[in-house]
């Protein structure tokens, strides 16, 4: 079987090499084919389009043997090892094949092959040309997965290296050269979420689809094709910015849902180098479209579709090449590529230079006057303000990359959400306006004088809004009498981080940019409504709704995000907490109400959860088992009525992973349960996930920040208490009972010895909520006369308790209790106002998007056979 294996992964190397010969003869071939006007075409066409077909082939089955050696846990290969386990679920196996560097390569390859299908079979006049770039792209990106050595010189990492390859020295590989791992590192915990299953291939198609326009851009240029390489290139480019874009929402909702920091963007150097050029390509798409209307501004569009393919390329070499260092919390860890990755951007930055440079004398140029009242103008203007402010965050993003290139020592942005946001709220605002007011002219006649009716128009518009945008905002600001006291409290506060002035200028750009997203909301609608009945022509005023509403969504559920969780006791809950950390978490012991806002928030214990039960398994009803990942059921486990588990089950559960139940009821009466997440990663140290509850209004996003450290803690020693059926047993300032006492003849987990006595007590403490906790200690008397107990722990109160014996003469009950700190978890809670908002806007812009791009796609068949 072990040489089996090995020839499965030494297969997957042939097939990369494979890959990467077939695409750089079939770039080659389609050279060629381009300069051939005779029936010779014929041949060196057919010929390349049989190479693409074997790099197709190739590349698929490098994807079949490398998911293959991650689902059958071989952890000889060093990839396998790297990013899976054995408990992990076949979905997130799937996580695992994109994890590492070597395989989203493969990933972005793989979607290059499936869109190349796309552009060979149309057997289409641009098919030479276009080719020659895609083969020319995807040499590049196979060599990155290479993993050949030449003396000095590496050629790419291999997903298919020995794990004795790379620990070749480690004592156990020079004993046992065949040695394999039983288990691997596993996938990292942040990344055990179903949006990483969906979001990679996602983002990477977007990152796949940004190099059909720039091939169609690059043709057209060799080619002297000037006016045709817009239509299919327009085309292209919708597609990927609507799947660029729905990517990087994605990503956001796994921020949102899994990452600790409270929100769906962190302006983490990552997510930059995503958003830059998706910026730019939406700035080429207008100047496409410009130039298809008014046969301007065709130098920008080059520029701007090269731009985006050229920042794709970019993003690739900040998050692979090491680059970050410890700046990301996404960047892979560097594979000695980044040279690789330099010549990669550097060679396509050239192609494009050379290009632009041989061909600019002979573009065709209009002459046509730009003004105020022109369709240009306001299309020119947006995207000024799109570039303006993806260079903002090129700028910022990229001083690890100056200081490593050019040795300098600048330092990036110490607080990056406050850096970028500050600046890109008024990029925001101003696209706003440009979108709203240029839609509407562009669709307007383009009479003059009609167009200087328009502006008294947007005036009469842009008042409205301006009111209502400020009513909103200074009602946000003090229409509740708590949150303006503690606005007020922080502007005089010496130690306050805002001032008067500062508080003052944000309240405008707040009202500023509310009211041109509104502005922006009500032209488009106006335009929607009018376009109503060509719904094919409703793409772009779709677009443009959704997107002030994500601006109004943004400035809502972040500008006016609450924190309820306030530490108003004024401890101190650790010296490592930041002066934040201490101010905005609430400290709650275990079945102990605390006051938030509203809110009378419990925290209800521990949680595991399990593939095989719906709900949460509660830690009471439930023992660990010899057996790794698996627990034994000690009570009946019910959901909704039906029986899960018996006592004496053996349960399967998610071992690294622990839940925390708290409890929000208001006025007396239960609202909501949420379960965050959170474990002590050998690795990763303490990593917590949130848990959200979903509301029309807002959401409440709650995440824990600390909990006890289970290795710290320490009991103290067995005190023997006796009493009576009806008196009371004190633990750690807990009251319990005797409820009953009963002879079984089954302990879950445990063998009885033949005619032994089984005696079980059950005791229940009373908490504070009027909440009972049951234990249930029981003693066991062998034939002989031994006795021995089990031991019962609520680690949620801190006891240990053993039943000792019974009196039989005077009822006298003996138990021996220890005890330790209560169980408590420290908790941030934020109020997030309006973020349906958000998400909704999301939705309508990629639905826009995908309509625009439908109706391109039609009117290129109808207008051309090509």
């Amino acid at each position: 079987m072990g040489s089996e294996q090995f020839h499965i992964g030494d297969l997957g190397h042939i097939f990369v090499i494979l890959s990467f010969v077939s695409a750089l003869f079939g770039g080659v071939a389609y050279f060629i084919s381009t300069f051939n006007k005779d029936l010779e075409e014929i041949s060196w066409k057919t010929y390349a389009r049989a190479l693409f077909v074997i790099h197709g082939l190739s590349i698929l089955g490098v994807v079949v043997v490398l998911f293959s050696i991650i689902h059958s846990h071989d952890y000889r290969y060093h990839y396998a090892w790297s990013h899976s386990s054995n408990d992990l679920p076949v979905h997130y196996m799937i996580s695992c094949f994109w994890e590492g560097q070597e395989g989203s390569f493969l990933l972005w390859i793989f979607w290059h092959v499936i869109l190349g299908l796309f552009l060979v079979f149309r057997k289409s006049s641009w098919e030479g040309p276009v080719m020659s770039i895609f083969m020319l792209v995807q040499v590049f990106l196979t060599s990155m997965i290479l993993g050949v050595v030449l003396g000095d010189l590496k050629i790419g990492s291999s997903p298919f290296i020995m794990l004795r390859e790379v620990f070749y020295d480690a004592p156990i590989f020079l004993d046992n050269p065949n040695h394999m791992p039983l288990d691997g590192n596993g996938l990292n915990p942040l990344l055990q979420n179903y949006w990483m299953v969906i979001h990679p291939p996602t983002l990477f198609l977007g990152f796949a689809l940004t190099m059909i326009p720039f091939a169609f851009c690059m043709a057209g240029l060799w080619k002297r094709r000037f006016d045709e390489w817009v239509r299919p290139a327009l085309s292209w480019s919708l597609v990927s910015a609507g799947i660029l874009g729905t990517g990087i929402i994605m990503g956001g909702f796994w921020a949102y849902e899994t990452l600790n920091f409270g929100g769906y963007w962190n302006w983490d150097p990552v997510e930059n180098a995503v958003y830059i050029p998706w910026m730019i390509q939406i700035a080429a798409i207008h100047t496409m479209v410009l130039y298809q209307r008014t046969k301007g501004s065709l130098m920008f569009s080059v520029v701007m579709v090269c731009l985006t393919f050229i920042l794709i390329l970019y993003s690739t070499f900040l998050t692979r090449s090491g680059i970050l260092g410890e700046s990301s919390v996404h960047a892979f860890t560097d594979l000695g590529l980044m040279g690789q990755l330099l010549m990669y951007l550097l060679g396509f930055v050239l192609l494009t230079v050379v290009m632009i440079i041989a061909r600019h004398k002979t573009f065709p140029y209009s002459k046509k006057e730009i003004t105020v009242y022109t369709k240009d103008f306001w299309v020119l203007a947006g995207m000024i303000v799109l570039i303006l402010g993806a260079f903002q965050v090129f700028m910022g993003t990229s001083i690890p990359v100056f200081n490593s290139l050019f040795g300098l020592k600048l330092a990036p942005p110490t607080d990056a959400p406050v850096y970028y946001s500050k600046i890109q709220i008024w990029f925001g605002l101003f696209t706003a306006v440009c979108a709203g007011m240029g839609q509407y002219i562009w669709w307007a006649k383009s009479d003059k004088g009609q167009l200087k009716s328009i502006f008294k128009w947007f005036w009469m518009v842009l008042g409205l809004t301006f009111v209502i945008g400020m009513a909103t905002i200074l009602f946000m600001e003090f229409g509740d009498e708590q949150q303006t006291k503690t606005l007020l409290f922080e502007l005089r506060s010496a130690d306050g981080d805002r001032s008067w002035l500062g508080f003052i200028g944000q309240l405008i750009s707040y009202i500023l940019l509310l009211a041109f997203a509104l502005f922006s909301v009500v032209s488009s609608a106006f335009i929607l409504k009018k376009l109503w009945t060509t719904k094919s022509l409703s793409g772009g005023a779709l677009s443009h709704i959704g997107f002030a509403l994500m601006l109004i969504g943004i400035l809502f559920s972040s500008g006016y995000s609450r924190v309820i969780s306030k530490n108003l006791s004024g401890r101190i809950y650790s010296k490592e907490f930041s002066t934040e950390m201490n101010t905005e978490n609430v400290l709650l012991w275990s079945y102990q109400d605390q006051k938030m806002a509203e809110y009378d928030v419990s925290y209800n214990g521990k949680r595991l959860e399990s593939p095989d039960y719906p709900g949460f398994l509660n830690l009471q009803q439930v023992f660990p088992s010899f057996e790794e990942n698996t627990v034994i059921a000690t009570d009946t486990i019910k959901w909704k009525g039906e029986v899960y588990f018996n006592p004496g089950d053996s349960i399967r559960v998610s071992g690294e992973n622990m839940y925390y139940e708290v409890a929000y009821a208001e006025d007396g009466e239960h609202q909501f349960t949420l379960f965050p997440r959170a474990q002590n990663n050998p690795n990763m140290g303490f990593i917590a996930s949130p848990d959200i509850s979903r509301q029309l209004t807002r959401d409440l996003y709650t995440h824990v920040a600390s909990v006890p450290d289970p290795d710290g803690l320490k009991w103290s020693e067995e005190k023997e208490q006796r009493i009576q059926k009806d008196q009371p047993l004190i633990v750690n300032d807990y009251v319990g009972k005797i409820d009953s006492i009963k002879q079984i003849k089954f302990i879950p987990g445990v063998t009885l010895p033949k005619g032994s006595l089984a005696i079980k007590t059950y005791l229940s403490f009373e908490l504070k909520n009027g909440k009972r906790i049951r234990l249930e200690p029981a003693l066991i008397i062998s034939s002989s006369g031994k006795s021995f107990s089990t031991i019962e722990i609520s680690h949620d109160l801190g006891i240990k308790i053993r039943f000792a014996g019974l009196n039989p003469d005077n009822g006298v009950f003996s138990f021996f209790a220890s005890e330790t700190q209560k169980d408590y978890i420290i908790l941030k809670v934020v109020e997030k106002p309006l973020i349906n908002i958000l998400w909704i806007g999301t939705i309508i812009t990629v639905l826009g998007f995908g309509i625009a791009a439908r109706r391109r796609f039609i009117e290129n068949k109808s207008q051309a056979k090509d």
